[in-house]
């Protein structure tokens, strides 16, 4: 149980990355890019696959209002990101607010996993 936790534990971080990093590479000209989808449905699967992990071994109490927040923010990331997609496909780089709020949310969702 411990690897698998440690392997999606690894792929959340990197959902994590794919999210801010592409919201980073593009921050000279801001738009929605593929890699901030990829990163948010990534976050949001390992994210309740670590919980579903974390419950089954009744020997860590998971915070469940840490969870719902960080579920809620990653969902409005992916939603964020879907809309923002199908935007910029039909108006090229029409997406900056929604490109921002996608980079944003995901560094407030590294700040309520590390500061709660």
């Amino acid at each position: 149980m411990d690897i698998a936790i440690k392997i999606f534990l690894i792929l959340h971080f990197i959902g994590l990355a794919a999210i801010i990093g592409s919201w980073l590479s593009v921050l000279k000209q801001p738009r929605v890019v593929v890699g901030m989808l990829h990163g948010a449905i990534l976050q949001v699967v390992t994210g309740v696959a670590l919980v579903g992990l974390r419950e089954a071994q009744d020997v860590v109490e998971v915070n469940h209002m840490k969870i719902g927040i960080k579920l809620l923010i990653a969902l409005v990331i992916l939603v964020v990101a879907i809309i923002g997609l199908k935007k910029e496909k039909q108006n090229p780089g029409s997406t900056a607010v929604l490109a921002h709020t996608a980079g944003i949310l995901g560094i407030v969702n590294v700040i309520v996993a590390v500061v709660w």
